[in-house]
């Protein structure tokens, strides 16, 4: 894994740490709190797209955050433990992984192919 797809994967936890946060923070340093980890992540998500396909990150970027955010709901936060859910969140982390697959391959391509 590149050092720019490792930050997408930061991002995506990052993401899970704010959407927690804007449910919830109820002082003001854990609103500030959220308010830093919302700008991290877009932070480093800019800096992986410095490298990467902007589709193909955002999707992932979404992706990872979605699945990892009902996750820490259901193992954290006490959300009711749905297997609908599970097997949805496995559907979404497919798609996410086929896109990650899928860019690394077409990245190849071009590459072998000499376009730029």
């Amino acid at each position: 894994m590149t050092k720019h797809w490792f930050y997408v994967l930061l991002a995506g936890i990052l993401e899970v740490v704010w959407v927690s946060g804007l449910k919830y923070s109820e002082t003001p340093i854990e609103w500030i709190f959220t308010g830093v980890m919302i700008a991290l992540s877009f932070f480093v998500l800019i800096i992986a797209t410095s490298r990467l396909p902007v589709g193909t990150v955002y999707a992932v970027f979404a992706g990872l955050g979605t699945a990892g955010t009902v996750l820490v709901e259901m193992l954290i936060f006490g959300e009711p433990f749905n297997p609908l859910k599970i097997v949805l969140v496995g559907t979404l982390l497919i798609g996410v992984i086929g896109l990650k697959l899928l860019s690394d391959s077409d990245s190849n391509a071009t590459e072998e192919g000499g376009a730029a």
